[in-house]
């Protein structure tokens, strides 16, 4: 039944890899099995379990002698098996091969809405019985409202996911504040600032090489990661991909509302100024990283909290280098905002083939989420994650030599977040973290979609993907085609599955506020 998800576009060269992987690890998959509802060999009361992540970045696997597997497994009695997608392999497609060929791990974060397809062909397990007996710490510590959001996306009522938990804003706008210092300027307030900045940095070499080499503000493929230039007017975006949020009244798509028009030929202005990286819609992730590590970029769009590795790059080209949040410029006639999803993602999910290792599934999960586990959770064992230094432990980072963790916890409030800049940042890299965090709380807003389950899409892939979206939005940009075919997009999406879609949108939005 699960065979039928299978994407038509995978390639064979995709399965032979999933074949070469299985092949070459037959004994350990044998072993583990065999010890599902058993003891692994010499230690009686141990289980193993397989967890599924397809983003871990630098590193390699643990195995099972690893100190961090064996510490976990000293606490909870469960042996944990990270697992991911072999390098290079797309990691949807990987996943929907693992779910076709039956070679579904124990428990795994879903990727690209494969969670509703799982939950509505019977092949996620409910979890409301178990998440209070094996989990309790998990189903303490996450909201009931997030609860009720899971609840809604299963066409029976039931709890299919462990949802993330996010109750800060998790992305940001970030700006130079060194080159702003640099060139005389003030932080811009409306958008005629705004690009006056952009274009100081363009002509006025703020990076001090003598170069005009200057990028202003940045985005990439697909249009994704410069979700600051949509929010200037309101358009709800996450990740360069139009969201859900109330205009004129009801829930709507943004990407076809007039917030989007406007915002599009704004972006097209910039674009043909250079103030936008003209190889936005060419920057894959490294690229993109690459230049704002380098010092070329002046603004950008991201995470706050993942900034550490690439603050400490920019460092060692320019060591007076100081990143500031910058607040959403004003557009007249606009609300911006910043989108918030805090319950909005699904986290972890475990395979109804999975069924009689989920209690040791769940254990493994729990430790993550119990409190008394903080500290190890954070800093791992010492040597392979964090190092000692004047008595404080900091994290080592990442090293294609070095073994990668297992972490389960996504769970974020402020207090959490400030902790963990404070334990784990240098105090000028936490102050600096905080303030742009400041700064982005101050600007977000969480949307109406939020949790909304990607089951409202079902039947209409193309809409799901933003891919219609995304053709528009590159060729309108880059001035292949003029504004006006916006006009045309729209009556293409609604006219392809979009006013269907938007009913089921308005129909659940209605279903989660009646409770």
């Amino acid at each position: 039944m699960l065979r039928k998800i299978l994407s038509a576009f995978l390639s064979a060269a995709l399965i032979m890899t999933l074949a070469a992987c299985s092949s070459g690890s037959g004994s350990e998959q044998g072993d583990n099995a065999n010890s599902k509802d058993g003891a692994v060999a010499g230690e009686k009361n141990a289980s193993k379990v397989t967890v599924f992540k397809s983003h871990l970045g630098k590193g390699v696997l643990p195995k099972a002698d690893d100190p961090h597997v064996q510490y976990i497994k000293e606490k909870t009695g469960v042996e944990y098996e990270l697992t991911t997608n072999p390098t290079g392999a797309d990691p949807a497609e990987y996943l929907n091969v693992l779910i076709a060929s039956d070679e579904l791990p124990d428990i795994l974060r879903p990727i690209n809405g494969v969670e509703i397809t799982l939950i509505q062909q019977g092949g996620a397990l409910a979890l409301d019985d178990l998440l209070p007996k094996y989990a309790p710490n998990v189903w303490k510590q996450i909201p009931e409202e997030a609860w009720n959001l899971a609840r809604s996306a299963s066409p029976d009522g039931k709890i299919y996911y462990v949802p993330k938990v996010f109750l800060v804003p998790e992305r940001a706008a970030m700006v130079r504040q060194d080159w702003l210092d640099n060139l005389g300027l003030k932080m811009p307030k409306t958008q005629e600032e705004y690009v006056d900045m952009l274009r100081a940095f363009r002509d006025k070499d703020p990076n001090g090489n003598g170069k005009q080499d200057e990028i202003p503000t940045i985005g990439r493929e697909f249009g994704t990661w410069m979700d600051h230039l949509f929010a200037m007017y309101g358009v709800a975006m996450w990740e360069g991909k139009p969201e859900w949020d109330l205009y004129d009244g009801s829930i709507q798509y943004a990407g076809v509302t007039n917030n989007m028009r406007e915002a599009i030929k704004f972006i097209r202005s910039l674009y043909e100024e250079k103030l936008l990286d003209n190889e936005t819609f060419l920057n894959k992730g490294d690229v993109w990283q690459a230049k704002i590590v380098n010092n070329l970029v002046g603004n950008w769009y991201h995470l706050p909290g993942s900034l550490k590795s690439r603050y400490d790059t920019m460092l060692k080209t320019d060591p007076k280098a100081y990143i500031a949040g910058l607040p959403l410029p004003e557009v007249k006639g606009f609300d911006g905002y910043i989108t918030q999803k805090s319950f909005g993602e699904v986290e972890w999910l475990i395979p109804s083939s999975a069924k009689d290792n989920a209690p040791n599934a769940l254990k493994l999960l729990d430790f993550f989420y119990n409190p008394e586990n903080a500290d190890f959770v954070r800093f791992g064992i010492e040597g392979q994650q964090h190092e000692v230094k004047d008595g404080k432990k900091v994290l080592l980072p990442q090293a294609d030599d070095r073994t990668i963790p297992l972490g389960m916890l996504n769970f974020t409030d402020e207090k959490s977040m400030n902790d963990r800049l404070e334990e784990t940042y240098p105090k000028d890299q936490a102050d600096m973290t905080k303030a742009i965090f400041k700064v982005s709380v101050a600007d977000a807003k969480r949307i109406a979609g939020d949790g909304m389950p990607v089951s409202v899409y079902e039947g209409f892939p193309d809409i799901q993907s933003h891919k219609l979206f995304q053709e528009y939005l590159a060729k309108i940009v880059i001035g292949e085609w003029p504004i006006e075919k916006f006009d045309e997009f729209v009556k293409k999406w609604k006219a392809s599955g979009g006013d269907t879609v938007t009913q089921r949108a308005q129909e659940w939005f209605k279903k989660v506020q009646t409770k």
